[in-house]
């Protein structure tokens, strides 16, 4: 399929050029607090509507068409690779994901498969679809997950708040630890690259977990393999966004890893994160997920101290800290793009 152009302030603002306004996006801006999502989840499952493409474009287009966003990110699950690895995945009610056979053993790693990254071409599928349903109006923002955030889930077997498992293996068996990491940086690489093929015109790599590590930790057993993943994206010729949950006390190691943009969750100011990477950077964040359940006025005054805290100078993208929550006001998401369309220095 032959892939319509695609211009605008979202992929300005990432190269750092000027823009008219600032381009604002949402993470998590196709999900639960909107009705028409709503209610194609009450038919079907997370995995259902991932591995469905026209679901997934359905749900991608959802937000686009609603809020008037710059950018449509692909309705997707970071998960997802590890199943062509060989994991099983599924989503437990009231727990999210759940893993039923997690790494436990070296041979475990040995058995993990780098050559079916072809199984998730119902992810470029729906990128396709999106493409044709947008015709090049706003970009596609694809998506991975950072080789530690999957590396964790995989080890951890689903969420977890101290992380044990995964770094009694980090810090106990080295080798393993590399292996796996590499492991996941070819297919996560390769993940990357069949949604840049399919259409998507930026990439964003969340490391979710990132924030559980130390500055030291994630400098020797980790910034490597992101850097890794990171370059590799970057040479298929669209910019990258890193994101790293938590990490505002080693941002300069996040920042040293790679991206054209970094974005930064609502834990720093973001005028200081901008200024501690010097600049060299394109930046996204980062309201508060919760200050959209604040009454307007407040909420107008968060969003423009926002905005004047990255002054005039480009590469700003608007977006939360994190994901939109489940609860959220639709009409508060409206109003963050309507202040943001608004505003003027």
């Amino acid at each position: 399929m032959r892939l319509p152009p695609v211009s605008g302030r979202f992929l300005d603002a990432c190269r750092r050029r000027g823009t008219d306004v600032r381009p604002v996006w949402f993470m998590r801006q196709a999900g639960r607090y909107l009705k028409p999502y709503r209610d194609i989840r009450s038919k079907h499952s997370i995995l259902e509507i991932c591995k469905n493409p026209e679901l997934a474009a359905t749900v991608t287009l959802q937000p686009v068409e609603i809020l008037d966003v710059d950018a449509a990110i692909i309705f997707a699950d970071l998960l997802l690779p590890i199943e062509p690895m060989g994991l099983k995945l599924e989503f437990v009610a009231g727990e999210g994901p759940s893993i039923e056979n997690p790494i436990t053993e070296p041979e475990d790693i040995d058995d993990l498969s780098t050559s079916r990254t072809d199984d998730l071409g119902y992810v470029a599928e729906s990128i396709q679809l999106v493409a044709r349903a947008l015709g090049g109006s706003v970009p596609i923002v694809g998506f991975v997950g950072a080789p530690f955030t999957l590396a964790s889930y995989m080890i951890e077997g689903g969420p977890s708040k101290t992380f044990l498992k995964t770094k009694k293996l980090m810090f106990g068996n080295e080798s393993m630890w590399r292996r796996l990491m590499g492991k996941l940086v070819d297919v996560l690489g390769d993940f990357a690259g069949l949604q840049v093929g399919a259409g998507a015109r930026a990439v964003q790599v969340f490391d979710s977990w990132v924030g559980a590590l130390s500055p030291e930790d994630y400098v020797h057993y980790v910034q490597p393999y992101s850097r890794a993943l990171i370059e590799r994206i970057r040479a298929s010729g669209v910019p990258v966004i890193h994101f790293g949950t938590g990490a505002g006390g080693f941002l300069r190691e996040l920042h040293a890893a790679g991206g054209d943009v970094i974005g930064v969750d609502w834990r720093i100011n973001i005028d200081q994160a901008w200024m501690d990477i010097g600049y060299r950077s394109a930046i996204q964040g980062n309201l508060d997920p919760v200050a959209l359940f604040a009454p307007l006025p407040e909420l107008r005054t968060k969003v423009t101290d926002l905005l004047r805290r990255t002054g005039s100078r480009p590469g700003h993208i608007v977006n939360l800290g994190h994901g939109i929550l489940p609860e959220t006001p639709v009409e508060n998401v409206k109003a963050v793009v309507q202040i943001v369309r608004e505003f003027h220095k």
